[in-house]
């Protein structure tokens, strides 16, 4: 069976907006090794309606120092959990609406790799309170971001986890994987 895996870079104070403005000092080797070993990892990935429209807009165009991830960005199968939306234009997109957890539980029944998210903090607790979320990879930064969307800012409820890996990176981003309980 698939694993539904979110994948997050997040400051020490909880947030996940707009890591573009303050991960990037921390970006070498290492984190490129663990974002390459993620997508190598998964065929699919699963997004929420805000960040589709932001890599929807961004990486049919990237910019040059983006070039080599946009081919796994462009041509993965991605599944975008939404309400508002009536039509997903990017390549390879397909809208997954009404019962949710039900069409999630069928893409996790089919054959393949990991179904991976990358941002959608509403969706990453959304799958995690509901118990479709098998695996929470977090990249902490040593960084105070002071403000913005955080991971868990209310609804989730109580929910155990459990510390599958962790290792400390040398520009001190603490990378952890955790599951359920």
């Amino acid at each position: 069976m698939r694993k539904i895996v979110a994948g997050l870079f997040i400051s020490l104070d909880g947030v996940v907006e707009s890591p573009e403005k303050w991960h990037f000092p921390y970006y070498n080797d290492e984190l490129g090794e663990i974002v390459g070993a993620q997508m190598a990892d998964s065929d699919a990935m699963l997004l929420g309606r805000h960040t589709y429209e932001e890599f929807a807009a961004y990486w049919p165009n990237p910019e040059p120092q983006a070039q080599d991830m946009a081919p796994y960005m462009n041509e993965t199968p991605k599944y975008v959990v939404t309400t508002t939306l009536d039509s997903a234009t990017w390549q390879n997109s397909t809208l997954v609406k009404g019962d949710v957890n039900a069409r999630l539980a069928e893409l996790k029944q089919q054959p393949g790799k990991n179904i991976s998210i990358t941002g959608s903090p509403t969706l990453v607790r959304s799958l995690l309170r509901d118990g479709l979320l098998d695996e929470l990879h977090l990249t902490i930064h040593p960084v105070v971001v002071g403000g913005g969307k955080r991971l868990f800012e209310g609804g989730t409820g109580h929910i155990p986890l459990t510390l599958l890996a962790g290792r400390t990176l040398t520009t001190g981003i603490v990378y952890a994987t955790y599951g359920r309980a």
